[in-house]
């Protein structure tokens, strides 16, 4: 496959996608962060005169995105394993064990 069709594949496979926009809806804490770094990048409070602490606040952000979104991603794991675990045949997780066990019956020599 040459180059210039697997870039169409790409293309193509994004355009079924929905829009970033439509994306973070359903990803408030993402969206919240994304717009925390646009404050950065456009000094919306007007406090950072030196690329230093530009680039200080932007490694904060990142890294704080990071682990929320290494957080949400295990969370999903969590739920979509638990999911299958719970569609599989012969489980059944929502009644109690009532038995003890079986006794011997007879006493050991």
């Amino acid at each position: 496959m040459s180059e210039k069709e697997r870039f169409s594949v790409i293309e193509t496979g994004c355009s079924r996608k929905r829009s970033l926009e439509e994306r973070l809806k359903d990803q408030p804490e993402f969206k919240a962060r994304i717009e925390r770094m646009l404050d950065v990048i456009e000094n919306a409070a007007g406090d950072v005169e030196k690329a230093a602490e530009a680039e200080r606040r932007v490694i904060e952000e990142l890294r704080q995105m990071g682990n929320e979104v290494l957080h949400g991603w295990a969370r999903r794991q969590q739920q979509k394993k638990e999911v299958e675990f719970n569609s599989k045949l012969g489980v059944n997780r929502s009644e109690k064990k009532t038995s003890t066990g079986t006794h011997n019956l007879e006493k050991s020599k």
